[in-house]
């Protein structure tokens, strides 16, 4: 084969989707053993296609997708995808408290992080506020870009070639760009940068901010609502994709979807059809609009999300968008600090899942341990299991990182990029709610603000070239139109 389209072969998911039926309790033993008896290749650790290609193996591999597809999955009850049946497991009961008052969920004084509520509106912001809320909106889009920038080159590495990188430039712990000046050549041989992102995004090359699909969906998303507002559906997100987005600009979870949309499958089956990336971390990336525009309501904020997530992603895939969009939201009212942001953000995850526990551990462990490479050690040992890209081990990695920055916006980007797994977007997500938390594009360090030269590139129609400080003007009308 000339051509290996990635993320879509048959014969590359079939390894996908048995690693995901391990992940959500599916017996799928007896259907890996006739995979691996004919040669099947297992999940690639990092590409998206395998290293050989096989497509003799292609007829073996659609039958074994159907069938992993009927088997009974055992973690549904507590980790559904139904938005009304999310909300009932969320919403808290008289007496009962809510997830916010689970251990690990507190702040570093150990306190709870807030009275019992019902959902709704907290926190937001009064009349007389816009200028403050296009600022914080301004300062949340230079930060998603330059935590984005920050951990483009290194993605893809694990954390022992993260560290040996930045230590051979005294760059550790983290907190400033990566650079190949003074780096041995047998070091980078060894570890060599993202080959993708290299070019722009270390010190002594970066010229703006390059594109990248973490700044990519958030544009797709303001499209989204200059469209079609806030009452968008699933297929509106669908058409818009079909659109606008090039589907060479896609991965994992997205491509399968924009695969499906063409052979004619409608949401939300696009999510599951031939999906073994459907828990990976592809619409956690896309949740930052649908959090900047609800300030002072993380619970709208999440449902706003759950309607984008539901193309592409289930359960804890969703979860991971809903998480970030309501972190988002309350971070945007400039009164919440991060751990109240947090708080807020797991208040709408269904409390028994997988990636609520997760975030529960990575917030306490990040609580009570004052080096944030022995909390990144931890978290490694305790869900390396999961894929690189699986929104469980990122979500637990970002929630840690904030945490342990306490609202500083330098070591939230350095922490989220230094704990490794997927670096630019937890580094664009730490980014977003550190900078939202600064308040002001000026209280933003220069030095990660100056090289942006205040430039987006895009593939993303009408908006390649675009300034943050438009950006953050047109995410305004956005946040402020009822």
């Amino acid at each position: 084969m000339n051509l290996r389209l990635t993320w879509v072969q048959p014969e590359d998911l079939v390894g996908h989707e048995i690693r995901q039926a391990v992940e959500d309790g599916r017996d799928a033993r007896a259907l890996a053993a006739r995979w691996a008896a004919a040669g099947g290749p297992p999940a690639p650790e990092t590409a998206g296609a395998s290293t050989t290609a096989r497509p003799d193996l292609r007829p073996l591999a659609d039958s074994l997708l159907d069938d992993l597809s009927t088997l009974p999955t055992p973690l549904s009850a507590r980790e559904p995808t139904a938005l009304a049946d999310i909300q009932a497991a969320t919403t808290p009961r008289p007496g009962s408290g809510d997830a916010r008052d689970a251990p690990g969920n507190q702040g570093p004084g150990g306190g709870a992080s807030g009275p019992v509520r019902a959902p709704g509106p907290v926190g937001a912001p009064g009349a007389g506020e816009d200028d403050a809320l296009r600022d914080r909106l301004h300062a949340a889009w230079l930060g998603r870009a330059a935590g984005c920038l920050l951990g483009k080159p290194v993605e893809k590495l694990g954390l022992h070639a993260i560290r040996a990188l930045a230590r051979a430039t005294g760059n550790w712990p983290l907190s400033t760009w990566f650079t190949a000046r003074g780096v041995p050549p047998e070091l980078l041989a060894a570890h060599p940068w993202n080959r993708r992102s290299a070019a722009t995004s270390l010190a002594e090359n970066i010229d703006g901010m390059p594109e990248d699909d973490d700044l990519n969906y958030p544009l797709l998303n303001l499209l989204l609502l200059q469209r079609h507002g806030r009452g968008f559906s699933t297929a509106d997100v669908a058409r818009l994709w079909l659109d606008e987005l090039p589907a060479g600009r896609t991965f994992t979870a997205e491509r399968v979807a924009y695969r499906n949309l063409l052979d004619g499958i409608e949401p939300p089956l696009t999510a599951v059809h031939r999906n073994p990336f459907r828990e990976w971390i592809g619409a956690q990336i896309r949740a930052d609009i649908h959090g900047w525009t609800h300030p002072g309501d993380p619970v709208a904020a999440a449902e706003q999300a759950y309607r984008d997530a539901a193309l592409t992603h289930t359960a804890n895939g969703v979860y991971g968008a809903m998480f970030v969009a309501a972190t988002l939201a309350a971070a945007a009212t400039g009164t919440a600090d991060v751990h109240r942001s947090l708080a807020e953000g797991l208040a709408v995850v269904p409390p028994r899942s997988r990636l609520a526990q997760a975030v529960r551990r990575g917030i306490r462990l990040a609580r009570d341990t004052p080096d944030f490479d022995t909390v990144a050690d931890r978290l490694h040992t305790e869900l390396g299991g999961y894929h690189w890209v699986h929104a469980v081990p990122n979500a637990a990695l970002l929630a840690a990182a904030l945490t342990h920055a306490d609202g500083d916006f330098t070591r939230s980007i350095c922490a989220a990029v230094s704990g490794g797994w997927d670096t630019d977007s937890n580094g664009a997500t730490a980014g977003s709610v550190a900078g939202l938390l600064a308040g002001h594009p000026d209280r933003l360090p220069e030095r990660w603000t100056s090289p942006l030269k205040n430039r987006l590139a895009t593939s993303v129609p009408s908006f390649d070239g675009i300034g943050f400080d438009t950006l953050a003007e047109l995410t305004h009308l956005e946040a402020v139109r009822p």
